[in-house]
């Protein structure tokens, strides 16, 4: 199974990407993973939120594929404590055949039809973090959820 991180728009902080570049490294010692950036869309000032969650998901759908197990990051998904995490991740290496997409949004969420593509969604917290900050948070949870699969000492109880 190939795990994968799809998110909308380029990492622009400097310390953003060396954390984030860190933990994808140190998560591909346990599992196949990538980290997929969609462009960001141009010059949407003038757009209505609508029209600019439906172009973003124009670019989502199309960077899926057949058979993908979609997972959206989102604020009413799922909340899980890092332990349970790494028991979902589990479960799903088992049973998921090719792809694991997870997949953080643009600024204003997801559009009804990327809802539709989902299979599943999961809150990181009930808090708002940056999408910047997802994407670390994400990572490290994701290298923290193996480091217990595999009874690495990084996990503390």
């Amino acid at each position: 199974m190939k795990t994968i991180l799809l998110v909308v728009g380029r990492t622009v902080e400097p310390h953003f990407i060396t954390a984030i570049n860190d933990y994808v490294q140190r998560t591909r010692r346990y599992l196949t993973f990538d980290l997929e950036v969609i462009p960001e869309l141009k010059n949407t000032k003038n757009l209505p939120t609508d029209v600019q969650k439906e172009k973003e998901a124009d670019l989502i759908l199309r960077a899926l594929q057949p058979g993908d197990t979609v997972v959206l990051l989102d604020e009413g998904g799922r909340e899980m404590r890092s332990v349970e995490f790494a028991e979902y991740m589990k479960r799903k290496m088992n049973t998921v055949g090719k792809r694991l997409v997870f997949v953080v949004g643009g600024p204003y969420g997801f559009s009804r039809r990327v809802y539709e593509a989902a299979q599943e969604k999961i809150s990181l917290s009930r808090m708002t973090f940056s999408h910047q900050m997802v994407r670390l948070i994400f990572v490290e949870q994701l290298y923290r959820a193996m480091s217990i699969l595999h009874g690495s000492p990084y996990h503390h109880e």
